[in-house]
């Protein structure tokens, strides 16, 4: 018989629904694992007592009949959601032992469809991070290995640690918030699906901010059909929210057909970049040769702005990380570390709660306001932002859906890169755009390198058309039948 934990959401709804198994064994199964694998650092703070507590009303719910979308399927949470009487740091020594008195409407929205909660997971500290090394609670290690080696992998950032316990089993599905590709780039890393929906999908009210124009919460799991049951439980409009879409929310796991029959695929040109691997070169074309394969043409496409889009990214999104943690000055949240005066209790509770990255892009995001530098530097990276967009609006009038390679590289070693942010930076060369459009993107896993490390290929999709992004990914997920899985897992 299949594990518990080696069931897919979808999977473990029906063996729910049989009476094959309970919330409460379910629950049970994975805090097991979650226990046995602690030295991956995955989870900032586990919450067994809560999921069993949780576990128990779910069954209880079903056995009066009453049965949510994720009736009785165990998750685990992003440390940068609030949750109601559990700790919320976002990674941050600042916000050590914060307890909010309010649920994120995410988190709510999962609760109110059945789900219960294993824990909080481990992330970059403020999200600002393309590792998940820059965590106050220590970095947290990917459970692939490269073959022949034992030395620690990062799973990527900044949603490393809602990623890492999908890999290794220690939950079936999970939370992220992507601002750059801090979704889809650890589920790159990861061998699991993540995907970050349309900026607005989704609410953001009660997920702490880094860079509010870009901030979009999404799912990760082992399939492309569980993303797909997981957004829909989240997403919704939300009127706390200024920027969440009064849309309905579609059925997205009706989408997850494969069907991709007259589907017309964008091949951006802009993204064939020198230095890239040959792995991923090869790994790109056989996404395409698949998508060919299950009745999809591809259309040669050109995205001009692409190759600013980083550079801009990086003005736009420490500028909002600048002014929005300007709030943590030891007054209303966390820490408080006293000064003679109160200039210098703001200083000393700042220099000693934020990391290094931390401080380094909020120094970049003062710079960047600053008089006599706004013109200079955020006006003008808005205006590129906004050529981006158009760029992508232009490529959506000849395509359906565009094909990229989610990350240039696979998982790298921790440590490594670490004292180069702007190599660290471009990690999210392939995913950044997406996010500066504001488009809804998803990282499937494809295939392995040569140290047998995952890869994943992004698919992105017109503004909330994620219908059109699941099919497409459905198909690449059929044709690429990706069972590989880190050994011991």
């Amino acid at each position: 018989m299949t594990a518990l934990t080696d069931l897919s959401i979808a999977e473990m709804g029906t063996a729910l629904a049989r009476g094959e198994t309970t919330s409460v064994a379910l629950a049970e199964a994975f805090i097991a694992q979650a226990q046995k694998h602690r030295r991956l650092n995955a989870y900032v703070v586990e919450t067994p007592d809560r999921a069993i507590e949780m576990a128990k009303a779910s069954d209880a719910r079903r056995a009066r009949g009453e049965v949510g979308l994720l009736e009785g399927i165990p998750l685990a949470i992003k440390d940068l959601f609030c949750t109601e009487g559990v700790q919320t740091t976002a990674g941050s020594k600042i916000l050590e032992g914060f307890k909010p008195t309010y649920e994120s409407t995410i988190t709510a929205n999962l609760w109110k469809a059945g789900a219960t909660m294993l824990g909080k997971t481990n992330m970059d500290e403020f999200a600002m991070g393309s590792s998940n090394m820059t965590s106050y609670f220590g970095g947290v290690e990917n459970p692939w290995k490269r073959k022949g080696e034992n030395r620690p992998l990062v799973p990527g950032g900044s949603s490393g640690g809602s990623a890492a316990v999908i890999a290794a089993r220690m939950a079936p599905g999970s939370t992220g918030t992507d601002t750059g590709g801090s979704i889809r780039q650890p589920a790159s890393f990861c061998g699991i699906v993540g995907i970050k929906p349309t900026y607005g999908r989704c609410s953001r009210w009660g997920v702490v901010a880094f860079a509010s124009s870009l901030d979009q919460a999404g799912p990760f799991a082992h399939t492309v059909k569980d993303t797909a049951l997981l957004l829909q439980a989240m997403a919704g409009h939300d009127p706390k929210d200024s920027t969440s879409a009064p849309l309905p929310v579609p059925d997205f796991a009706a989408a997850c057909t494969g069907d991709v029959r007259g589907m017309r695929i964008g091949i951006p040109r802009e993204y064939r970049m020198d230095g890239m691997s040959d792995e991923i070169e090869g790994l790109w074309a056989r996404g395409i040769d698949m998508l060919k394969a299950a009745g999809a043409t591809t259309v040669d496409i050109s995205l001009p702005h692409t190759k600013y889009a980083l550079a801009t990214y990086y003005i736009i999104a420490p500028a909002e990380a600048s002014s929005n943690l300007a709030r943590y000055d030891g007054v209303r949240f966390g820490l408080r570390v006293p000064g003679g005066n109160l200039p210098e209790m703001y200083e000393n509770t700042r220099a000693a709660g934020f990391g290094a990255e931390v401080r380094r892009r909020v120094l970049i995001g003062t710079y960047v306001l600053s008089a006599g530098y706004y013109d200079a530097y955020y006006k003008k990276a808005q205006r590129v932002r906004a050529l981006i967009a158009r760029d992508f609006r232009q490529a959506f009038e000849t395509c359906d859906a565009i094909l990229t390679p989610t990350a240039p590289n696979a998982a790298f070693a921790s440590g490594e890169k670490m004292d180069d942010p702007v190599t660290m930076y471009l990690n999210d060369v392939f995913t950044v755009p997406t996010s500066m459009a504001g488009l809804p993107g998803i990282s499937v896993p494809v295939g392995l390198d040569k140290d047998g490390l995952p890869l994943g290929l992004q698919l992105i999709g017109r503004a909330f058309d994620e219908e059109t992004v699941f099919r497409a990914a459905s198909a690449l997920e059929q044709a690429a039948k990706f069972t590989a899985r880190p050994a011991g897992f």
